[in-house]
């Protein structure tokens, strides 16, 4: 075994996952930090048309990443159940192969995405004042996205392997030179949204091209030589077979928030709504970070156990990291219902913008003591390899859920910002039952991904 792997179907379940996922939570909280430093420096020194500009920007490049997170979050699981099973060959081959078809993907999606930015901004209804600080954002972020997939997927082959720390240093790394840079590029040379994006990117790139000389130096499963990036079709068929649903749901949920984005922008083509979503948008980053985060670093160790045979530990995984990221999760929740001019005015203190952004957190804030449920049972379907059922969850609660009554509530029953906001909230409680009743089908139980497990009774 490499210094880059861990056996999470051993020892103290609770001890384990908290320390395998504290360096998550510390990660996520770095990410959600950096990528919240953007809004709140352009709000401080750029002005509330460049913070719009920032937030639509950032929809949509968030929508590409998406692509990303569900391929890299299948290879984390497809990784871990190869260890627990100790299939190396699998391993190995599921490694190279993730590497080589991100970075096809990257570029061929650069090119789409320059080519139709403006397009995509004009469909959802940008509006005309922060419409060149969108796509400036939009331009530079997409230029960029190699970069993105490529500390993604790096990022998850490490934590498939059960390595958690390794990662946390690299982001912690780029969020260190975002901040930097954002100071220099917005408040020194006055770029704005441009130079937000920028960092952004410079950042990213930055902490990508340190942690695969690292690895390479350090003996890492993959060398990273030209010869190195091959595709196996078989391992590719796997990849895509359990990536593709999550892909397809996190493209659906950030779909969905596109669509409130252009719902904000008609309900107030001034921008200032569009603004005060963005800076509500940025501290939620950090509302539902701790489920998300649990969901991740319990989908990675029960990967581990279901392809060691050990059903009984994922369940105890679940359990435990429910109870930790609720008691999180319940904390940010009062916070933000006590404090929500407090929040509002950490990026701008514009009135309009601050009464805006409480109605919209008002509705909002009520997600983040209800999405740790789903993301907890989430993470142990997913770490099972059943990802399709993850994805009709994620279609149902976006499509079916959210964007209705998002539209009921916000537009034709005259409840604004507030009922926009109560849409999120709404959605999770749909997807928690519904992963509950999963939970107890017990369908979940055999793995997806190695053929010759069993269901245990």
């Amino acid at each position: 075994m490499s210094q880059f792997e861990q056996n999470l179907s051993e020892g103290h379940v609770g001890r384990q996952l908290v320390r395998f996922a504290t360096p998550f939570i510390i990660s996520n909280l770095l990410q959600a930090f950096y990528s919240m430093a953007d809004m709140v420096i352009v709000g401080q020194f750029a002005g509330t048309l460049s913070m719009s500009g920032v937030n639509i920007g950032g929809q949509v490049t968030q929508l590409i990443n998406n692509v990303v997170f569900g391929l890299s979050a299948a290879a984390t699981v497809l990784i871990g159940q190869y260890l627990g099973a100790k299939d190396r060959k699998s391993l190995e081959e599921t490694v190279s192969t993730l590497f080589s078809f991100l970075l096809w993907l990257g570029l061929g999606l650069t090119v789409i995405t320059v080519a139709l930015r403006e397009p995509i901004l004009r469909l959802i209804q940008t509006p005309e004042p922060s419409f060149s600080e969108a796509s400036s954002y939009l331009l530079v972020t997409t230029l960029g996205i190699v970069f993105i997939f490529g500390y993604n997927a790096l990022s998850a082959v490490m934590r498939g392997m059960g390595d958690s720390r390794r990662p946390l240093y690299f982001i912690a790394i780029a969020a260190a030179t975002n901040v930097v840079l954002d100071l220099l590029f917005v408040a020194v040379f006055h770029w704005a949204a441009f130079g937000a994006a920028l960092a952004t990117i410079m950042a990213q790139a930055l902490s990508m091209l340190l942690c695969a000389l690292y690895l390479r130096k350090s003996g890492f499963i993959f060398d990273f030589a030209p010869k190195s990036f091959r595709m196996s079709r078989d391992r590719l068929k796997v990849l895509l077979r359990i990536g593709i649903p999550m892909s397809v749901q996190n493209l659906l949920s950030s779909m969905s928030f596109l669509f409130l984005t252009a719902m904000v922008n008609i309900l107030d083509p001034t921008a200032i709504a569009s603004a005060a979503v963005g800076a509500v948008g940025k501290f939620n980053a950090f509302g539902v970070m701790p489920a998300f985060a649990m969901s991740s670093a319990i989908a990675a160790m029960c990967a581990q156990n279901i392809g060691a045979g050990r059903q009984d530990r994922a369940v105890k995984t679940v359990r435990i990291g429910l109870a930790l990221s609720m008691g999180i999760s319940a904390l940010v929740f009062a916070f933000a219902r006590f404090f929500p001019e407090v929040v509002i005015r950490i990026f701008a203190d514009d009135p309009a913008l601050v009464d805006a952004g409480k109605q919209y957190l008002d509705g909002f804030s009520w997600d983040y003591i209800i999405v740790p449920i789903f993301a907890a049972y989430n993470g142990l379907f997913i770490g099972a390899g059943h990802t399709k059922f993850s994805f009709f969850t994620g279609l149902t609660s976006a499509l079916a859920v959210r964007i209705p009554v998002c539209y009921l509530l916000g537009m034709v029953m005259g409840h604004g910002l507030l009922g926009v906001g109560l849409g999120a909230p709404l959605a999770s409680a749909v997807a928690s039952v519904m992963c509950l009743v999963y939970f107890r089908s017990g369908h979940w139980k055999r793995s997806a991904i190695l053929p010759d497990s069993a269901m245990i009774q």
